[in-house]
């Protein structure tokens, strides 16, 4: 396996439905592919050694930070807790620390992890509505539980992607003062 892979990435069964996702699902999944491609689109012309290089003194990589989104967000949140599939929860421990990326990982593997792991996260969203419960909560890491719906699940990982996307923006700027969005 390569630092860029993940343990149990087969996708789980997703309920066979005919209909689309309704409205509110379609506008939360667009916020969400708006903030998945500032992702990626930040990180458009980098080179490997500067997708590898630590920026900020915490010591993480631009290609630590996707592969964190890959594993313990789109993963973690849609196929773990929303859909409680027993293989994902189980891989869960098999990730010390998704942050970290082996200096020698292909870049463009983390990169499609991620790719890999918005689609399976979609194939979930989409067969669902805003209202279904979480199938699973992870008390030891959080407690009681502060999220209860996949429209729940949903605005974290938009918070989520922004906040770190803004991170991506700032490390960009460090590298070689690119910048994503400038507003005068």
């Amino acid at each position: 396996m390569t630092a860029a892979q993940a343990p149990s990435d087969a996708p789980s069964e997703a309920p066979d439905t005919a209909q689309s996702p309704g409205a509110e699902i379609r506008a939360l999944l667009s916020s969400l592919d708006g903030q998945r491609r500032h992702v990626l689109g930040i990180l458009e012309g980098l080179d490997a050694e500067a997708l590898h290089m630590p920026v900020l003194p915490s010591g993480w990589s631009c290609l630590g930070l996707v592969r964190h989104l890959a594993l313990d967000v789109e993963r973690f949140w849609f196929r773990a807790v929303f859909t409680g599939d027993p293989a994902v929860i189980a891989a869960l421990a098999e990730i010390d620390d998704a942050w970290q990326v082996a200096p020698d990982a292909d870049a463009a593997e983390v990169l499609d992890l991620y790719r890999a792991q918005t689609r399976l996260a979609d194939a979930v969203i989409t067969t669902a509505t805003a209202d279904a419960p979480l199938a699973w909560w992870p008390h030891e890491q959080f407690g009681d539980p502060h999220l209860h719906t996949l429209r729940d699940v949903l605005l974290h990982v938009i918070t989520e992607t922004a906040c770190h996307a803004g991170h991506l923006d700032a490390a960009r700027e460090l590298l070689d003062g690119r910048r994503w969005l400038v507003l005068t």
